[in-house]
């Protein structure tokens, strides 16, 4: 009986150290921290988010709908973040996004509208893929948000693009998932929409909660509130928590689950017929499993997030710093720190940003965010008012559309007289070029006859548009596409290369 009294005592305590009580696992209403701890919790997040990028970046979709085997090694050299910042910057456009937006709340303010936002990402100079090209392009065309995100304008708009840019919602909102997902709104529909919006907005709520929790499975549960239960993204994450709980010891076989129910993607034009996966959804499942597997292990959750491929650089960089917020700058172990200490004071790519300014920033936003929700800053510490997660709205993308056709093309378009489809949808993949990279293509593309779009199509790989064309919401049957290019010339070419096509189904999965 004393055992047991101790062992229920044990319990009690532990739980109230996390900030989590024992009868319903709940919020706390109000968490205390020095700013001590707040600023490691801060710097934790960047750590963790800077050493995942850079650990899983050479695995970045090579394996892609088969996990990374534990016998294929995972290097972690001396020097390597340094090598990748000084060779491939490129790795960390993860963080240097993230650093956009911060840059643009510190300059204007955490209540920076969105238009500011949106112009900050589209004309900074680094190259963008996936749902943020086609919502650079769009707001260059002057398609605002959040229609720069919506999938009728974007057929990204379920990639993981904001996934893997809203860590710093959820740092510069501690224990405040509702603020995060506030700032997520704002952000997230620049470039995603539905699920993809939701991979962002549930990732930064897990941010949040890391600062007034150290259980990791309390963390992913409660912060999974902040997601509709309709949606397919909250189905994916519910399920995870389930197989865990199921087959505790084997994150293989929730693995194995997953690419069985959920590793299906009928947006991304790249991503439809082929193994290639950037689905916020999947991605997000890998996140996770890294975290419940991981059990608040900073090495093994790393590693298991990598080994489960696709966004091997992405998913890990989330799960790391989510546990490097909970854990704290100072726990992470010395053989990930070494690396980073040696680039703290170096500038991200494209950025005049170092990681050791980025800690500050992010501290300040975060002290000015928990003021303006009815928290105290003091000298010494600050008193949280803790938020508990409030779903947002329900939106899904691509409802009523299926992909029934991948369609190679291979012409260029001076060669195509029409193109025929049966469906309600198409997408043409396809690219501009031009030894002249100013030039820019002007192509009237119709459907059936009518003109639906006077496009125009950028040499330049930087401000492309990421699909020639798409249309969506068609009637049901037979349909046919031209195009009229208004202004060739003799060295540019424009290739089409795949027709993707859609068809009806009425649960639109």
């Amino acid at each position: 009986m004393r055992n047991l009294f101790v062992s229920m005592l044990g319990m009690a305590l532990f739980a109230t150290a996390c900030g989590v009580s024992p009868a319903d696992r709940s919020v706390p209403e109000r968490v205390t921290l020095s700013i001590e701890r707040l600023q490691d919790k801060i710097k934790g997040g960047w750590a963790g988010q800077t050493i995942g990028c850079t650990y899983g970046g050479p695995t970045e979709f090579r394996y892609c709908g088969t996990m990374i085997q534990d016998y294929t090694p995972i290097v972690w050299p001396d020097g390597y973040i340094r090598w990748w910042y000084e060779n491939t910057p490129g790795l960390y456009d993860d963080v240097y996004m993230d650093l956009t937006f911060v840059e643009v709340f510190d300059r204007l303010g955490i209540d920076a509208p969105a238009d500011s936002l949106a112009s900050a990402f589209a004309n900074a100079g680094y190259v963008l893929w996936h749902a943020n090209q086609a919502a650079r392009y769009n707001i260059l065309q002057g398609i605002r948000p959040p229609e720069s995100g919506h999938w009728l304008n974007n057929p990204h708009a379920d990639d993981l693009d904001f996934q893997i840019e809203a860590d710093f919602a959820g740092l510069m909102s501690p224990g405040m998932p509702n603020a995060s997902s506030a700032i997520c709104d704002r952000v997230g529909h620049i470039m995603t929409y539905g699920d993809g919006w939701y991979g962002g907005v549930y990732v930064a709520a897990m941010y949040a909660l890391a600062f007034v929790s150290d259980d990791i499975e309390f963390i992913v549960e409660e912060a999974l509130k902040v997601i509709p239960s309709q949606s397919r993204y909250y189905q994916c994450m519910r399920d995870v928590i389930d197989w865990h709980r199921q087959y505790p010891d084997d994150w293989k076989r929730t693995w194995f689950e997953c690419e069985k129910k959920w590793s299906s993607d009928i947006g991304c034009p790249d991503g439809v017929f082929v193994p290639f996966n950037i689905d916020a959804t999947i991605n997000s499942a890998y996140i996770l499993i890294g975290l419940l597997y991981g059990e608040g292990d900073f090495s093994r959750t790393l590693d298991i997030a990598t080994r489960c491929g696709q966004d091997s650089d992405c998913n890990p960089a989330s799960a790391a710093g989510i546990l490097g917020t909970m854990i704290g700058y100072n726990a992470i172990p010395e053989r990930w720190m070494r690396n980073l200490r040696e680039v703290e004071d170096l500038n991200f790519a494209y950025t005049d940003i170092s990681l050791n300014r980025t800690y500050r920033l992010s501290y300040e936003q975060a002290l000015e965010g928990i003021r303006r929700n009815g928290g105290l800053v003091t000298d010494q510490q600050v008193e949280i008012v803790c938020q508990n997660p409030e779903p947002v709205r329900f939106e899904q993308s691509f409802e009523g559309h299926y992909p029934i056709e991948r369609r190679s093309v291979g012409k260029e378009l001076r060669e195509l007289s029409e193109i025929r489809f049966d469906g309600i949808g198409a997408v043409l993949t396809g690219s501009v070029r031009c030894p002249d990279e100013s030039y820019v293509a002007e192509v009237t593309f119709s459907i059936d006859g009518q003109p639906v779009e006077r496009v125009k199509l950028p040499a330049l790989y930087r401000t492309r548009r990421h699909e020639l064309f798409w249309k969506y919401q068609l009637p049901e049957g037979e349909h046919c596409i031209t195009a009229e290019w208004h202004n060739p010339r003799s060295d540019a070419s424009l290739q089409v290369r795949d027709l993707l096509v859609y068809g009806p189904t009425s649960q639109g999965r």
